[in-house]
């Protein structure tokens, strides 16, 4: 009896992916799992050092606030902007997919918090801030704190291992309903977000106040 000199392809292989043992998956989270809370911790110092307030000027740390508009916006744990960050991890996913697709998942998503973190600690620069403050909705807009801050990352957190768990068809229908829902109830959304911070309507103020 002949012996094979090459084994079948497994369906990952024949994908273009080669599975990792299991035991290299736990290396691999092993290593960046600290590495992302290191970041986290970095945001955090940073964020402090900037001036932000570490929790809400009010005194109190709710874990949800409601008023989009109020002034403890962005100042409790969560409210309805956290779910826009929650998208930032479908897209987060999406972009370290096409552009590193052979690391692993455990890179990628260090590399996601990486990327969050970043844009928190730019988010909160008097330029960025004064960008969101031509938006009706965000006049009285004084940065997050840092506790709101490190939640909108773990939330990006969540979206990210949402997208890598979930069908492709799941992630976009969530990304679709967050959007609907954030525009139904606050007028507003990371779309909205967006195209208010690069190209300030005069239009979309008015109706998010009701005009």
């Amino acid at each position: 009896m002949r012996r094979r000199m090459h084994a079948e392809p497994t369906k990952s292989e024949m994908n273009g992916q080669v599975s990792q043992p299991s035991w290299r998956n736990r290396l691999n989270m092993a290593i960046y799992a600290p590495a992302g809370a290191g970041v986290i911790a970095l945001q955090a110092v940073i964020l402090l050092a900037m001036g932000l307030p570490l929790i809400c000027a009010c005194g109190n740390i709710d874990f949800w606030h409601g008023n989009p508009s109020g002034p403890e916006t962005s100042q409790h744990l969560t409210d309805w902007y956290t779910y826009t960050h929650v998208i930032h991890g479908f897209g987060f996913y999406l972009l370290l997919w096409l552009i590193l697709p052979n690391t692993s998942f455990g890179l990628r998503l260090a590399l996601a918090i990486g990327l969050e973190g970043g844009w928190e600690i730019v988010e909160n620069t008097p330029f960025v801030m004064d960008r969101y403050r031509q938006s009706a909705l965000a006049r009285g807009y004084m940065g997050d704190s840092v506790v709101n801050s490190v939640f909108d990352t773990l939330a990006t957190i969540v979206g990210f291992i949402f997208a890598r768990i979930a069908p492709v068809w799941a992630s976009i229908a969530m990304v679709v309903l967050i959007e609907l829902i954030l525009g139904y109830m606050i007028r507003d959304g990371l779309t909205l977000n967006v195209i208010q911070l690069i190209y300030p309507s005069e239009t979309i103020s008015t109706w998010q106040t009701g005009g």
